[in-house]
């Protein structure tokens, strides 16, 4: 059966082991340097090989082998979070990069169900009809009227749409950002020249 992902609270779980252990150590240590001072390799026996009386053989011999303990314990701990924070960052990395292709399969499918734009506006005079529809430069035509990237061939195909729609509504569709919006544009006499008061050019194809 497989082992159930390391997750962030066993990580903390580990550091805490890690921070105990580390106390018990100290602990141990401070019982040594009670006893005279012996620390872990001080002899404890006296210049003529008798047990030391002036030192609490057991507890010295005892705090010893719980240090050696302890030691070996800290080292597998410290593997131990060496290896869930490996696990961790490769799970993190993993579901990064999963993210990023979901991400990008999803721009790609939401750009294949756009329609093909054929011309793009690249200016938009203030308060003419294209304006007051609300036409933005940069916007991909992708309808005007009647014309399409299927029947669309030089821009002589919208001017001729234009012509025949003075003062009716016509419907425009763009894309803009991604997305596509539908505008309602009526071609008019305004102040400016001609009847929309933007320019639009064709995109290569």
């Amino acid at each position: 059966m497989a082992e159930p992902p390391v997750s962030v609270q066993d990580v903390q779980s580990l550091v805490r082991r890690k921070d105990e252990i580390e106390a018990q150590i100290r602990a141990c240590y401070e019982l040594l340097e009670d006893q005279k001072g012996v620390g872990m390799s001080e002899p404890l026996v006296d210049a003529e090989g008798y047990p030391r009386a002036d030192v609490d053989l057991y507890q010295v011999r005892t705090a010893r082998h719980n240090i050696i303990c302890l030691q070996n314990d800290h080292k597998a701990v410290m593997r131990q979070v060496e290896e869930a924070l490996h696990q961790l960052h490769a799970r993190e990395k993993e579901k990064r990069a999963r993210d990023e292709a979901e991400a990008q399969a999803e721009a790609v499918s939401r750009n294949q169900s756009l329609p093909q734009p054929f011309a793009r506006v690249n200016a938009v005079t203030p308060g003419s009809p294209a304006s007051l529809a609300g036409l933005q430069v940069d916007d991909e035509i992708v309808e005007f009227g009647s014309v399409n990237a299927h029947n669309f061939q030089t821009l002589q195909n919208i001017a001729t749409v234009v012509q025949h729609s003075e003062g009716k509504p016509l419907s425009v569709s763009v894309i803009r950002g991604g997305e596509k919006v539908h505008l309602g544009l009526t071609p008019k006499r305004w102040a400016g020249k001609g009847l929309l008061g933007c320019n639009i050019v064709p995109l290569q194809r």
